[in-house]
């Protein structure tokens, strides 16, 4: 059945070139875009151009994990004075862009946890204008979001000017994707392939790490898997596990083999039965091919996903997350390196407590005992960077390559001790006796 004339002509009355679009936003002070691969190649262009012609204003623009594209127009250098960047979680690209500026302070990190974006960005910020990719309109009227349900609907339906960039390589995926024409305000066309992250072959390191967490994980677990080595390692060593589920804000290519192996079935999950939950999506093109038109696998905000009370439904979670370092009581920074932002708290707060809020739930933060090829300990006394991404009170399982402790219900010292045994063991020594001198052992 062919689309109605009637939503044929409403497309067309919305149909703009990229920088028809943008100049519609002339009174917009604060931009939103969609997250990584949903970010709109053309129209960040068209609005960097813009911006250098002094067709707009200057532009507050908020968004999560910024994309090279991103990187190349509105983080270029020469519009220091035109854009403030707010990001929420910065990505390779954005730290690219920080140290490409002359400005330590041009980047202006936004502190949230995931499951709160949609609601910063529609209640503490004013959504004036929101940028997003969607899959091309069906025949009923809708768009997809497809790659990213994270915090598109939410934002959709609270700015005052949404502006869509058709891409037919955006695929199109179930859940809480949908967004219908009369929602939208103009509409862009462009066909570029979508942004890749193409993971590395883990380590050694990183497999001894996996290797202890894929041992307590069970058959029937539902999973979530963060980004990284181990992560991923831990992804490739369960081929002999059987009726896993997933509930996991990102689907990752490590995910499709066990899928298509019938590992990942959600046949046993307590919550969302034979669904494979996600709010972001990010990988190869093999990946997004795979989630186009997938019914098994459905997409929702991130203000549901993450959201612990929604995470603890599922029994036997298991929450897996690397980290970049840990201090002695069982602090995580996960998200600082020193006095500068290095990612973000992201999703991993809300899955850690998620996880161990369900029946027999299980939380794992991974992280290699030393960086710097060596010369630093991720073991430390106290953490000096002052970002506190899991609180003591929540974390649960900590694992090296030298080991897994479970921190829960340890005294400080217990603690202490227990983690100098998962560090180096050239730095052991020195860890003991800033510990003694401390107090705490």
């Amino acid at each position: 059945m062919d689309t109605d004339e009637g939503l044929l002509a409403s497309y067309l009355k919305r149909k703009l070139s990229a920088h028809e679009a943008v100049e519609t936003i002339s009174a917009c002070r604060n931009l939103i875009l969609g997250m990584s691969a949903a970010q709109p190649p053309a129209l960040m262009a068209a609005t960097a151009d813009a911006l250098r012609d002094r067709l707009i204003g200057p532009l507050n623009v908020y968004y999560l994990h910024g994309t090279e594209h991103l990187q190349q127009t509105l983080l270029a250098p020469d519009l220091i004075d035109l854009v403030t960047p707010r990001p929420l979680f910065l990505s390779h690209s954005d730290r690219a862009a920080i140290a490409q500026s002359n400005s330590t302070n041009w980047i202006e990190f936004v502190p949230a946890m995931l499951h709160q974006a949609g609601r910063l960005l529609t209640e503490h910020i004013d959504p004036e204008c929101f940028f997003v990719t969607v899959s091309p309109m069906d025949r009923h009227g809708y768009f997809s979001l497809g790659t990213n349900a994270d915090y598109g609907a939410s934002v959709i339906r609270k700015a005052r000017k949404v502006i869509v960039e058709v891409n037919r390589y955006m695929p199109r995926t179930f859940g809480e994707c949908s967004v219908h024409i009369s929602e939208i305000d103009h509409i862009v066309e462009h066909d570029q392939p979508l942004v890749e992250a193409i993971p590395k072959a883990p380590t050694e390191v990183d497999r001894k790490i996996a290797q202890q967490i894929i041992e307590r994980i069970d058959d029937g677990d539902t999973l979530q898997i963060g980004v990284g080595g181990v992560p991923n390692a831990v992804l490739s060593g369960l081929k002999q596990h059987k009726d896993l589920g997933l509930h996991s804000e990102l689907f990752s290519p490590a995910m499709v083999p066990l899928i298509q192996a019938g590992i990942l079935n959600g046949r046993r999950k307590t919550w969302m039965q034979h669904k494979h939950i996600f709010t972001f999506a990010l990988g190869d093109r093999a990946l997004y091919e795979f989630l186009d038109d997938n019914p098994a696998i459905v997409g929702y905000p991130a203000s549901w996903v993450n959201n612990p009370d929604i995470i603890r439904l599922n029994d036997n979670m298991v929450s897996v997350n690397s980290a970049l370092e840990i201090d002695l009581t069982g602090q995580i920074n996960s998200e600082q390196i020193g006095d500068r932002p290095f990612s973000g708290t992201g999703g991993q707060l809300d899955f850690v407590r998620g996880a161990y809020a369900a029946r027999n739930g299980r939380s794992f933060i991974a992280l290699r005992s030393t960086a710097q090829s060596g010369s630093v300990s991720r073991i430390v006394p106290r953490l000096l960077s002052g970002a506190v991404t899991d609180p003591r009170n929540d974390v649960q399982f900590v694992v090296t390559e030298y080991g897994c402790v479970n921190l829960k219900g340890l005294s400080i010292p217990q603690r202490a001790k227990a983690l100098i045994q998962l560090a180096c063991p050239e730095f052991r020594e020195q860890l003991e006796r800033e510990a003694t001198s401390l107090g705490w052992i």
